[in-house]
């Protein structure tokens, strides 16, 4: 189980950083992949870091600019607290680069490397229809528009309930477990919800192919 969950969260941390061309995939390291992940994070806390700054920038000017009106001063105090929030988030994310490697040390290496692989190809080959069942599933919404990390979620868990024979309650609950690790503090909610529906119509499209 822990060699499973270790081999979603490294799918889910390298993906963007990875080539999509499944022979490329194939030829990828364990190495290649944990650098991939950590170089991922090391992305992603710059971004947040750049965007927390921006938002105590714009706090600053706003209360400089203001006279000391209780709407500019409630505005500017919500923008430190998203900066604070933003940097909190960010410190775990460094945590978690430091932590990782470690964890992949005391793992089933070939194991994990095994499956982050697989679920990389499965998301490659049936990226459209992945896709194409989220989008119905999103009630209004596009995949592409959501957050990386909400997408990257999505995609492994559908992969593994669709492709993979993962039973759906499983592959909801890493999911969940892992969106309350890297995404926003309801993003977990929306995850579970949008996989639910995910498992119900992949139900239904079975039952409908064997009853022909």
């Amino acid at each position: 189980m822990q060699a499973r969950r270790l081999s979603r969260e490294l799918a889910l941390l390298s993906m963007s950083q990875l080539p999509t061309q499944t022979q490329n995939i194939e030829n990828k390291t364990l190495e290649d992949m944990v650098l991939a992940s950590v170089r991922s994070l090391q992305e992603e806390v710059k971004e947040m870091l750049s965007t927390a700054g921006v938002e105590l920038m714009r706090s600053q000017e706003k209360l400089l600019a203001s006279e000391l009106r209780t709407a500019d001063i409630e505005s500017a105090r919500s923008m430190v607290q998203e900066a604070i929030n933003l940097i909190e988030t960010s410190i775990n994310r460094v945590g978690v680069a430091l932590d990782f490697p470690e964890l992949i040390q005391v793992s089933r290496q070939a194991d994990m490397r095994e499956y982050a692989v697989s679920i990389l190809k499965t998301i490659h080959l049936h990226r459209s229809e992945i896709d194409e069942m989220l989008n119905n599933c999103l009630d209004g919404w596009q995949i592409n528009r959501l957050p990386h990390i909400d997408q990257g979620l999505l995609r492994i868990a559908t992969a593994e309930i669709k492709h993979l024979d993962v039973p759906p309650q499983v592959a909801i609950s890493e999911a969940v477990e892992l969106a309350k690790r890297y995404s926003t503090e309801d993003g977990y909610r929306f995850i579970n919800g949008v996989l639910r529906s995910i498992a119900t119509l992949i139900k239904k499209q079975r039952e409908m192919d064997m009853s022909f």
